[in-house]
C-alpha cells in the first residue's frame, strides 16, 4: 500500500468514504466550525506566542555574558560558567521538549502549556536574583547556571505543547493562510524576542551607565518574567485543539513499534535539518555582540556594541515575516530548500570579504551582509522547520515527534555554543577566527538544502488531516483498533452520532453538521 503524501489512497475500516472525500470532509468540519474569527484565531496566538520567551531569554544571555565578562574579567574568564551560563539552558530545553512532548500527547496540550509557563515565570525570577553564599562570586555563577538549566525546561515545554497546539489550531483557519498564522506566532515570536533581547541591554546600560553593570544584567534577566506572565490568563482559558480531541491516544496504549516503522526516517531527516539550523543560528546570536565589540574596539562605549547587535537582530524580522507568506505560496519544503541554499551562498561571500569587513570603519558593511545572512535563514529553515515538524506526523504522536526533532535542534545549539569558541580559539589569525565559523555554517546550509529537497515530502494546507488519515489506515491495516482513539468526550459524541467512522464529524456536542454524511 502507498502511504505517500501525494497519494493517500488507503481505505479505512468501517468507513464508506473514499480517502480524499473523507479528508475533505474532515478538513471542512474543522474549517466550518461555528466560531467567530477571534474564536478561531486566539488559540493559535495563545499557544504559539510563548516562544517569545525562548527568543528573549536565550538572546539576552549573550549580552549578559558580555557584561559579566567585564565585571569579573579574571574570575569569569577562567570559570566554566562563561560557557555554561550561555549554553546550559539548551540542555534544560532538551529535557523539557522530551518530557512535555510525552506529556502533551498522553495527557493534555493545555496543561503542558500551563506547567511550562509557570516554570518560566519562577526561574526567570530566580535567575535575576542569583546570589552566591557570603557574596562568593563562584557561587553566583553556579546559582545562575542552575537556574538557567531549570528555566530551559520551561522553554522546552513551549515547543511540543505550544507549537503543536498552535499547528493543530490552524486547521480551523481559512485555507491558504494557515502556514503564515503558524509562523507569525511561533518563529516570528522567537525572532521578535531576539530583537528585544538585543535592544533591552543597550537601553539598560544607557540608563544605569557602565558604573552599574551589576544592576544592568539583573534587570535584563528580570524583564524575562513579563512575557510568560502576560500569557497566563489567556492559557487558562484554552481548550484542547479539535484535532487532539479526535485523534489522541491518551486513553489507550501507543503502538510504538508501528509508530517507529512509519515515521523513523522522516523524523531523522527533520531532526538533522533542525540540528544544523540551531547549531548556527543560536551560536551566531549569542556571539554576535562579542564579535561587534571586537570589531568596534575597546574605546567605544559598551552600549554602542549592543546597539549594532540590535540592528543585526532586526534583520531577523523581515525575513521571518516575508517567509511566513512564502510558506503559504510555494510550500514549506521549497521555501526551506531555496532560502537555506541562498543563505549558504551569502555565508561563503562573507567569509571572502571578512578581512575587509573586520575593520571599525566598515562595521556597517559587516552588519548589512551578516544581517542578510540571518534574514535568509529565517525565510528558509527558521520559518519552516518547525512548521514541517508539526505537520509531518499524526496528531496522536505529534507532541513526541515534534519534541524529539526540536530537542535535536537544541542539542545542535548546545553543541554550537561550545564548538564556535573552539573554532575561533584555534584559528591561526584574527581573520580566520572570524571566517572559520562562517565556512562551517555555510557548508552546513548547502547540505540542509539537499536534505530538504530530496528527502522531505510535499506539505500542503491540509497535511495535518492527510497525516491522520494515512496513519489511521496504516494502523488498521496492521490490526490496531483505531476506535480507541480520541478523548473520552469525543468518543461519547461519536457514539451518539448516527454516522460513525470519519474523524472530524462533530454533531451537536461539537456544534457542526455531519459533514461526512453530506459528502457521501
Amino acid at each position: 500500500m502507498n502511504y505517500s503524501f501525494r497519494n493517500p489512497d488507503s481505505k479505512l475500516n468501517g468507513d464508506d468514504l473514499p480517502p480524499q472525500d473523507r479528508r475533505d470532509a474532515t478538513a471542512a468540519a474543522l474549517e466550518n466550525l461555528p466560531k467567530s474569527r477571534w474564536e478561531r484565531s486566539w488559540p493559535t496566538i495563545a499557544c504559539g506566542a510563548g516562544l517569545f520567551s525562548d527568543g528573549y531569554l536565550n538572546g539576552v544571555i549573550g549580552s549578559v555574558n558580555t557584561i559579566l565578562g567585564i565585571i569579573y574579567p579574571t574570575e569569569y574568564a577562567s570559570s566554566p560558567a562563561r560557557s555554561n551560563v550561555s549554553s546550559i539552558a539548551f540542555a534544560g530545553t532538551v529535557v523539557g521538549q522530551l518530557f512535555f512532548g510525552w506529556y502533551s500527547d498522553h495527557f493534555s496540550r493545555k496543561w503542558a502549556l500551563m506547567i511550562s509557563t509557570v516554570i518560566l515565570i519562577i526561574f526567570a525570577a530566580l535567575g535575576t536574583g542569583s546570589y552566591g553564599a557570603g557574596g562568593n562570586v563562584y557561587g553566583l555563577f553556579a546559582a545562575l547556571t542552575a537556574y538557567r538549566f531549570l528555566l530551559g525546561i520551561g522553554i522546552g515545554g513551549e515547543y511540543p505543547a505550544g507549537s503543536v497546539a498552535c499547528a493543530e489550531s490552524t486547521g480551523e483557519l481559512q485555507r491558504g493562510h494557515r502556514n503564515r498564522w503558524f509562523v507569525m506566532f511561533t518563529n516570528v515570536q522567537i525572532d521578535f524576542g531576539f530583537v528585544v533581547a538585543a535592544l533591552v541591554p543597550m537601553i539598560i546600560v544607557l540608563i544605569t551607565t557602565e558604573n552599574h553593570l551589576g544592576t544592568a544584567w539583573r534587570i535584563c534577566l528580570g524583564l524575562g518574567v513579563i512575557p510568560p506572565l502576560s500569557l497566563l490568563w489567556l492559557r487558562i482559558k484554552l481548550q484542547e485543539p479539535e484535532e487532539f480531541k479526535r485523534e489522541s491516544m491518551r486513553n489507550c496504549r501507543t503502538p510504538w513499534w508501528l509508530v517507529i516503522k512509519f515515521y523513523w526516517f522522516r523524523l531523522l531527516v527533520v531532526s538533522l535539518i533542525w540540528f544544523i539550523y540551531d547549531f548556527s543560528s543560536y551560536s551566531f546570536g549569542i556571539y554576535s555582540s562579542q564579535w561587534l565589540v571586537t570589531i568596534i574596539g575597546d574605546s567605544s562605549p559598551l552600549w554602542v556594541g549592543f546597539g549594532w547587535n540590535t540592528v543585526i537582530n532586526l534583520f531577523y524580522i523581515p525575513g521571518a515575516i516575508i517567509g511566513a507568506f512564502i510558506s503559504d505560496w510555494i510550500g514549506p519544503r521549497l521555501a526551506l530548500t531555496i532560502f537555506v541554499f541562498a543563505q549558504g551562498c551569502v555565508g561563503f561571500l562573507m567569509t571572502g570579504l571578512y578581512p575587509i569587513l573586520n575593520q571599525p570603519k566598515n562595521v556597517g558593511g559587516f552588519v548589512v551582509i551578516y544581517g542578510i545572512f540571518l534574514s535568509l535563514g529565517e525565510v528558509g529553515p527558521g520559518d519552516n522547520i518547525g512548521l514541517i515538524a508539526s505537520k509531518t506526523s499524526a496528531t496522536a504522536i505529534r507532541g513526541q515527534y515534534y519534541g524529539i526533532a526540536a530537542a535535536m535542534g537544541k542539542i545542535g545549539a548546545f553543541v554550537g555554543t561550545y564548538v564556535f569558541p573552539i573554532i575561533i580559539r584555534n584559528a591561526p589569525n584574527a581573520d580566520r577566527a572570524g571566517q572559520d565559523p562562517f565556512y562551517v555554517s555555510s557548508a552546513l546550509c548547502i547540505f540542509s538544502a539537499f536534505l530538504a529537497f530530496f528527502l522531505l515530502p510535499h506539505i500542503g494546507q491540509d497535511t495535518i488531516t492527510d497525516e491522520d488519515v494515512r496513519f489511521r489506515a496504516y494502523l488498521e491495516e496492521h490490526g490496531w483498533d483505531t476506535s480507541l482513539m480520541g478523548t473520552k468526550e469525543y468518543q461519547m459524541a461519536m457514539a451518539s452520532s448516527p454516522t460513525v467512522g470519519a474523524p472530524g464529524v462533530h454533531e451537536k456536542e461539537y456544534g457542526v453538521e455531519d459533514t461526512a454524511a453530506r459528502a457521501v
